[in-house]
């Protein structure tokens, strides 16, 4: 598998982000794929999930977007709204201002003269900040905290454009910009050009519980692809693998003898519990689905799980159901060892 093949990518995590949200997979998939792809780095075994940046605003489902940057929730201050082309992004960890001093202390004023000198003086250190910041090709400065007067004057004069985002660091980028999206003014920074380190998902929903719901749909389907970055086998979904997994283990628990064979069959039982819940969800007939998947699977059709759509069982290769080999194996092997904890 390749983990760059968006229609791979989504096939695999489709099952996943289902269960969070089922009947929105269709739009979240091709999102949560899209923005894991960007930041996959050449080596996908190393990707961090934490580079996808979720952005809520209020709207429609259908109008949420990937976005090649980030997507601040704050205003700019000052006249310039766009910049382009972007040499360096500026950061300043506090405000805009003059340096501060360790010691208080206090200045005698004793005349208009003096007060007026005193201004200059202010004013020299500040423009003398902000004309280092351009000269250095700088087109925007990111402040975490309060912005002064005097310095928006000077940033408005050398043509920077300013706001007050709280990035850690953004870099080169193509174009840094205000938008309006779902009646909130945002700064979208975008780099269109090359790899990107980081990307936005921009959420969304009518309400902010919808949207705390899509959120961790797309957090698992994050998760799911750190995970197949790291073993992209796949098995049959849809419930196909759980009721297999029961009829091997019903086959092998007749073999022995003794209490074993009890044993062994209880832990097949509890296979069935996935696809009884799957049904029971799904206002089917839980029995009813149960031995028909029985049936299906003792004649050989190893990939027959359930289509909730329909209400019947079918082949989950035709229905494109998969599921994560590395994410049923840690789960069989995280039950199989609560089974050996010696009893308290």
């Amino acid at each position: 598998m390749d983990v760059r093949n968006k229609e791979q990518v989504i096939s695999r995590m489709k099952s996943v982000v289902a269960r969070k949200q089922f009947g929105q997979e269709d739009i979240l998939c091709p999102l949560i794929a899209d923005a894991c792809i960007q930041v996959c780095p050449k080596s996908p075994a190393n990707i961090n999930v934490d580079n996808v940046q979720v952005a809520k605003l209020l709207g429609g489902l259908h109008n949420s977007s990937v976005v090649r940057g980030m997507v601040l929730r704050n205003d700019a201050i000052g006249a310039i709204k766009r910049v382009e082309k972007c040499k360096i992004v500026s950061v300043f960890a506090s405000g805009v201002d003059t340096s501060v001093t360790e010691t208080k202390g206090t200045v005698l004023i004793h005349s208009a003269k003096q007060f007026e000198n005193y201004a200059k003086t202010e004013e020299a250190k500040i423009e003398e900040l902000i004309k280092a910041v351009a000269d250095s090709g700088a087109k925007v400065i990111v402040s975490g905290g309060a912005v002064r007067e005097m310095a928006l004057h000077l940033c408005e004069r050398y043509k920077l454009k300013l706001g007050q985002p709280n990035p850690d660091d953004l870099g080169y980028v193509d174009s840094v910009s205000i938008e309006e999206i779902g009646g909130v003014r945002v700064t979208i920074v975008k780099n269109e050009e090359g790899g990107n380190s980081v990307c936005a998902v921009v959420l969304q929903g009518s309400t902010d519980s919808i949207l705390e719901d899509l959120e961790r749909a797309v957090d698992d389907g994050l998760n799911t692809y750190k995970a197949m970055c790291r073993d992209n086998r796949i098995v049959p979904g849809a419930a196909a693998t759980e009721i297999e997994l029961a009829r091997k283990l019903k086959e092998f628990s007749l073999k022995e003898t003794g209490l074993d064979q009890y044993a062994i069959a209880k832990f097949a039982e509890s296979y069935g519990v996935v696809p009884k819940t799957l049904a029971e969800n799904a206002g089917l007939n839980a029995m009813e689905i149960i031995s028909s998947l029985y049936a299906e699977h003792s004649t050989g059709n190893t990939k027959v799980g359930i289509d909730l759509d329909e209400g019947v069982c079918k082949d989950g290769s035709t229905l494109n159901i998969w599921d994560l080999h590395i994410t049923k194996l840690d789960v069989a092997i995280g039950y199989y060892g609560s089974l050996l904890l010696p009893a308290s």
